[in-house]
């Protein structure tokens, strides 16, 4: 998409974010776009003061009982650019779940205090169960999966696809680009997210790139398929990095070993140091959702073709937009015109 293109708003309003799977390319292209626009406001004191009145009115709950702390404070800064009052819980044995409740009887109690509930949690499907729950209640407060086991990680999936679309806008885009995703991908979940976005891309090719033991699951495997993605699985790492217009870096995923599985592994046959870049195309773009270990090289921190901590900055502007739109107020801020 071209950044002067005018997108079109979903057809279907914003209800819950629970997977990268409930967007299509018409939803992508217009967060895009009102991702864009809101960042334009961050440019004077007027145009911050109208954002902070636009949910002033609204309080959310961010309720991260999974380490986390640039996603919490990404989230935490959206609410607070918006006017949204955010209060937190950040370990459930400090709720009422510590005298034997259940976390789903918790978070209903919780819903009754606020308008928004942004979850990250081990529990895998607890964000779903809870969007259903709460569905079904008097009182219907939207969910947002803000990291759900290794799952899914939705918004992060958002602010890579908002991070590739401005990486790529002068190589027209996404469409038709390889994208090399790199390390424990069968445990990754911000992997599992993006994938299944690219999805909505022509001609998109991924090339995965993991230990044998750590290649995707099949779960990812069948969806790619069905949705007609060009894709390849490979234990070679340069040969991969060599394809790529982007190169996604990922860290081992060991807080979900079981037993040592992690450790019986030569992990570093999948770092990407300094003496790589020139494997690399000059336009290539290299990212990582952090928190990063060995896997990336500091070094390669100042190359023009990092991005990754312009990722981080692209997701408190990206969750601001998916606020607005949770929220209906998106029709409230004034696109560019053509």
């Amino acid at each position: 998409m071209d950044a002067f293109t005018i997108a079109e708003p979903p057809e279907t309003p914003l209800r819950h974010v629970l997977t990268s799977s409930q967007f299509d390319r018409r939803f992508l292209n217009y967060l895009c776009q009102l991702t864009n626009t809101i960042r334009r406001f961050d440019k004077s004191r007027e145009g911050l003061a109208y954002l902070g009145s636009l949910l002033s009115h609204k309080r959310a709950m961010l309720y991260f009982t999974q380490p986390s702390t640039r996603t919490f404070l990404s989230f935490h800064s959206a609410c607070h650019i918006l006017g949204i009052t955010a209060s937190e819980i950040r370990d459930s044995a400090t709720s009422s779940e510590r005298k034997g409740e259940s976390v789903e009887d918790s978070l209903r109690t919780f819903s009754s205090y606020v308008d928004l509930i942004i979850m990250r949690s081990p529990i895998p499907g607890l964000c779903d169960r809870t969007a259903q729950l709460l569905d079904a209640t008097p009182r219907p407060v939207p969910i947002i999966n803000a990291g759900s086991g290794p799952d899914e990680h939705p918004t992060q999936a958002l602010l890579d696809i908002y991070t590739l679309t401005r990486s790529l806008r002068m190589r027209g885009g996404i469409d038709g680009k390889t994208i090399c995703m790199v390390g424990d991908l069968r445990r990754g979940r911000t992997v599992r997210s993006l994938a299944r976005l690219l999805a909505n891309y022509e001609g998109v090719r991924i090339i995965f790139s993991s230990p044998p033991a750590f290649r995707i699951a099949q779960d990812l495997r069948t969806d790619l398929a069905a949705a007609g993605v060009a894709f390849e699985e490979t234990d070679a790492f340069l040969p991969a990095i060599a394809e790529a217009d982007a190169v996604y870096m990922t860290r081992i995923q060991d807080e979900y070993d079981v037993g040592d599985e992690s450790g019986a592994l030569d992990y570093s046959k999948y770092h990407l140091r300094a003496e790589h870049l020139p494997s690399l195309r000059d336009d290539c773009v290299i990212m990582h959702p952090l928190p990063r270990r060995d896997e990336l090289d500091p070094e390669i921190d100042h190359d023009p073709r990092a991005k990754y901590w312009r990722q981080e900055r692209n997701g408190m502007w990206v969750r601001a937009a998916v606020l607005t739109m949770l929220f209906g107020v998106d029709d409230r801020i004034q696109l560019p015109e053509l």
